[in-house]
């Protein structure tokens, strides 16, 4: 019996859609994960060739990624966006720096209404917004069982520059973490 898929199932295949699109066109190869690592919160594994873009001395380079997909309008602070992680344990992962691969969330923000993600004609396919990433690695524990309300810079957005920029950071060993931003988020934003 075939079934619709909900509306949150849409909005993460849209993530993943707009991963590898992203990734490809960066020339970058975008390998979905397995249970077993979406188990450990990662969805997908980027791994990147030299030359990048004032690279060091890396030849390769892997990057694991968490996928977010949300239609509620973030907080905007001017310098970041806000959005909240759902439960902690996707969290603590995220923030452990005994990871030997860089872990990032990927944030895709789309239009509150269904209708206003996907577009296309004969001349273009749009998928609407964009997403942005945090390295959480070092960021502080939380007490809050219910989640924690992660602030992503906006500087960071997901694309193929950021992305290229990211790998060639990360072939220099400079493993990205997590930043303090000066500004409070108001609770729940």
């Amino acid at each position: 019996m075939a079934t619709t898929l909900s509306a949150l199932n849409r909005e993460s295949e849209l993530s993943y859609a707009y991963l590898h699109a992203i990734a490809s066109h960066a020339g970058v190869n975008c390998k979905t994960s397995n249970r077993h690592d979406d188990n450990a919160g990662i969805d997908a594994v980027l791994t990147g060739w030299e030359p990048f873009p004032n690279g060091g001395c890396l030849t390769e380079v892997d990057v694991k990624v968490q996928l977010k997909a949300s239609v509620k309008t973030p907080f905007d602070d001017g310098e970041s966006l806000s959005y909240f992680l759902f439960g902690t344990q996707q969290y603590d992962d995220l923030r452990r720096v005994t990871h030997a691969s860089p872990q990032i969330l990927a944030v895709l923000f789309l239009p509150p209404k269904a209708e206003d993600w996907l577009t296309h004609s004969q001349e273009q396919l749009v998928l609407r917004k964009c997403a942005y990433w945090v390295s959480l690695r070092g960021a502080p524990p939380t007490n809050n069982h219910a989640g924690v309300t992660v602030r992503i810079p906006k500087n960071q957005v997901f694309d193929g520059a950021g992305l290229m920029q990211l790998m060639a950071s990360i072939s220099r060993h400079e493993i990205p973490a997590y930043r303090a931003l000066a500004h409070r988020v108001p609770h729940g934003a």
